[in-house]
């Protein structure tokens, strides 16, 4: 059989505890040396290397988001490139921007901004910010493996805290437990909601898909006892993936809600740029059985494509499969109570702390 992007499955190398099998050209460098295809004998076999860290001195943390369908006005976040290796990770592409390849590189050389607290401070305290909810992990996970060690999103909650700054969060990391208590401060104000990432009930499918981050058994865990503090918080059954995980969505909603969670969203998957190879490297080796029809299923959803750029559709899809998600999706939160009323930032108690008393 010939593949899209990759040849025979079983003379690849695969890197247990990776997503990514393969480091694809960064469309941004003229010359490099890129991994895409193994040619027999001159293989581009490497042994699997720890992870290494790079610092950046960042200008600024905070980014106005400008797609309409993301649902969040700002972000920011700390780490760029995450351990966690999920194999469909949007995120993958906006390597390329620091010079990495948007596949091992991306879970293998993580960037971190070690001044990232410094600037929300900054960001904060001028003059002209009026205040609106900002996200943390717009686009890589606040709380991965190295947040244990840096503790930068922990930074960025106190500063949030200090000057009564709302702000959303999304995970896959039962991390996000350890600052469970100014969590719970924040929630008593408004000024916090947490949605945990749950993609798959299946513990053999996450290993593959998603092989760094917690087990679905743990993530229901840190909904329940967020929740059971008071913490508002939802799940996001997200990228749906056909023939994959799409038929779990009954029970991946049912879950969520009897631990608490009282909001939940979705999207399906779409492979942009490099993220398509990537994912059809993975998708071939781990499933060859079904890896056509799993394809296939993609591009129906996107008009023919794997990816999709369109706003509103591109997180939806379209067509007869992308209808029957929606649908079921819809169907099963309203059985269950789930999004039966929006949760709403307080942006009133913003505040400068020291800031001078303005003369009359």
């Amino acid at each position: 059989m010939t593949l899209p992007f990759s040849d025979t499955p079983s003379e690849n190398p695969y890197y247990k505890g990776r997503g990514a099998q393969v480091n694809p050209k960064n469309r941004f460098l003229e010359q490099e040396y890129a991994q895409e295809h193994a040619e027999g004998i001159d293989e581009w076999w490497q042994a699997d290397v720890p992870t290494q860290i790079f610092e950046e001195h960042a200008k600024s943390v905070v980014n106005k988001v400008d797609s309409p369908d993301v649902g969040m006005w700002y972000s920011m976040n700390p780490y760029q490139g995450c351990e966690h290796g999920c194999i469909y990770c949007y995120a993958r592409n906006s390597h390329q921007y620091w010079g990495f390849s948007a596949g091992l590189d991306f879970e293998r050389k993580i960037v971190a901004k070690r001044n990232a607290p410094e600037l929300l401070k900054k960001f904060l305290n001028n003059k002209n910010w009026t205040p609106k909810p900002i996200s943390i992990s717009g686009n890589t996970d606040c709380y991965q493996p190295l947040e244990r060690k840096l503790w930068l999103t922990r930074q960025l909650l106190e500063v949030a805290w200090e000057y009564r700054q709302p702000v959303g969060i999304i995970t896959k990391n039962s991390l996000v437990l350890r600052d469970k208590y100014i969590l719970q401060k924040m929630a008593e104000h408004n000024l916090v909601c947490v949605f945990v990432s749950i993609t798959t009930l299946q513990e053999e499918l996450r290993q593959k898909m998603e092989p760094r981050t917690a087990t679905a058994a743990q993530r229901l865990k840190v909904v329940r006892e967020l929740s059971e503090l008071g913490i508002p918080v939802g799940v996001m059954t997200a990228p749906l993936i056909p023939g994959l995980n799409d038929h779990e969505v009954p029970r991946l909603l049912e879950q969520a809600s009897d631990n608490g969670a009282k909001y939940a969203g979705y999207t399906v998957v779409r492979l942009n740029d490099a993220v398509k190879i990537i994912f059809n490297d993975w998708l071939y080796k781990n499933f060859p059985d079904r890896a056509d029809k799993v394809w296939h299923m993609i591009e129906s959803m996107h008009g023919g494509k794997v990816n999709d750029s369109d706003f509103g559709r591109r997180m939806r899809g379209d067509g007869n499969l992308a209808e029957m998600i929606r649908q079921q999706f819809k169907v099963h939160t309203k059985r269950l109570g789930m999004n039966a009323e929006r949760f709403e930032f307080n942006t009133s108690l913003f505040q400068r702390p020291n800031s001078q008393l303005s003369l009359f």
